[in-house]
């Protein structure tokens, strides 16, 4: 008698019918991605709000994977606000990294694309949808007027180049036009005591690794504004840092954005910096966006059970507890979603009706938003 099956097994025949199934797929979205030549029309589009610096609307983010397709992020929507900073929130792998990559085309392609959705970034004048652009035309977005600062500075600065050289490369390629080469180590250098670098002109001489974290991080936040971005994504960039530099560059951070007048998307699992840093939260849960609101609206009244189960996880000054709280069970298999709420396996606050379809959203006031069949019976369903 033949042995069952483990689940999750594949064989090797179904891994590659799975992998020529992908090649198929994936050549399809790199081919419209490698264009050249697009015209504008194509990717021209209007915001829903002009008062907001970027719209992600129903956003689908897959990775195409030998065992099969991970919804990393499957079907966001939210609104970063010009001027103002939006948290997002979530444990490690819900999708929030990931949501900003695709804002910054830079996920890991082929296997990463955006399927459905879209994001809607606006430059002033007008409104691109950035999943609609060719790789050519998003060259001139990409550190211009959207720009990262990365969660390991040591990984994404270049070890083998000056921090000088690297800083001014930022410059020269989308603000170099009629610059000379003093005038752009003159803005390097300008950038880098901006950012709070007392020996700037040393620092422009050295190479990364003669830095510390904090000095390093320092150069990344000096590279994201270079050009004065309209949208600057903050992936979690106190997260190697002890506490006292951390408050220095969150401190740093907000200053410099009043100062630039740009927005901030600040990714982060440590809910303190939200609450110092945040004008709205979002919060994300297995690729999906479970609760979302003004900081006040989230600290003050959570109302999904994972939102409550984080806020419950964060120790409190001055209450003593034997053990800090823990949300029970694990992440559904992100291959295999289930049909119904992703949470309803872990939740300790589980009404009839959980073991139906995914809950839709369900408005708590004009800014709170949560997806969660406690409240069906409270408002209205969106």
């Amino acid at each position: 008698m033949a042995k069952a099956k483990k689940e999750g097994y594949l064989s090797s025949k179904e891994s590659r019918r799975i992998s020529r199934e992908n090649r198929r797929i994936t050549n399809e979205y790199e081919k419209q991605r490698k264009r050249k030549n697009v015209p504008e029309s194509e990717y021209l589009t209007e915001m829903r709000d002009p008062n907001n610096a970027v719209e992600f609307d129903n956003l689908h983010t897959y990775f195409f994977t030998d065992a099969g397709t991970v919804k990393s992020v499957d079907g966001v929507s939210f609104d970063v606000p010009i001027g103002k900073t939006v948290g997002v929130v979530g444990e490690s792998g819900c999708g929030k990294s990931v949501t900003s990559l695709s804002l910054m085309q830079l996920l890991q392609r082929p296997q990463g694309q955006v399927v459905e959705g879209s994001i809607r970034l606006n430059m002033g004048d007008k409104a691109y949808d950035v999943t609609k652009m060719p790789n050519e035309k998003m060259q001139n977005i990409r550190g211009n007027a959207v720009s990262m600062i990365f969660q390991e500075p040591m990984t994404a600065l270049n070890p083998v180049f000056r921090i000088g050289d690297q800083v001014n490369e930022v410059i020269e390629l989308h603000d170099g036009v009629g610059k000379s080469k003093s005038d752009i180590k003159a803005r390097t250098i300008e950038l880098l005591e901006m950012v709070g670098i007392a020996n700037s002109e040393g620092v422009y001489k050295m190479f990364p690794h003669e830095l510390s974290g904090g000095m390093r991080q320092r150069v990344m936040i000096a590279m994201a504004l270079a050009c004065n971005p309209r949208v600057i994504i903050a992936d979690e960039p106190t997260t190697a840092l002890d506490v006292t530099i951390q408050a220095q560059v969150l401190d740093l951070l907000r200053n410099l954005k009043d100062k630039i007048n740009s927005s901030i998307m600040f990714i982060t699992h440590d809910l303190g910096v939200i609450a110092e840093m945040a004008d709205y939260v979002v919060v994300m849960y297995a690729g999906r966006i479970i609760e979302k609101g003004t900081a006040e609206e989230i600290f003050a009244h959570p109302a999904h059970p994972y939102t409550i189960g984080l806020m419950a996880s964060k120790p409190v000054v001055g209450k003593q507890v034997d053990k800090l709280y823990s949300i029970p069970g694990k992440v559904p298999n992100p291959i295999n979603m289930p049909n119904y709420c992703y949470f309803k396996d872990r939740c300790e606050l589980c009404v009839e009706p959980c073991g139906g379809a995914y809950p839709g959203e369900v408005s708590l006031s004009p800014t709170h938003k949560v997806s969660c069949y406690r409240y069906y019976d409270k408002k209205e369903e969106n």
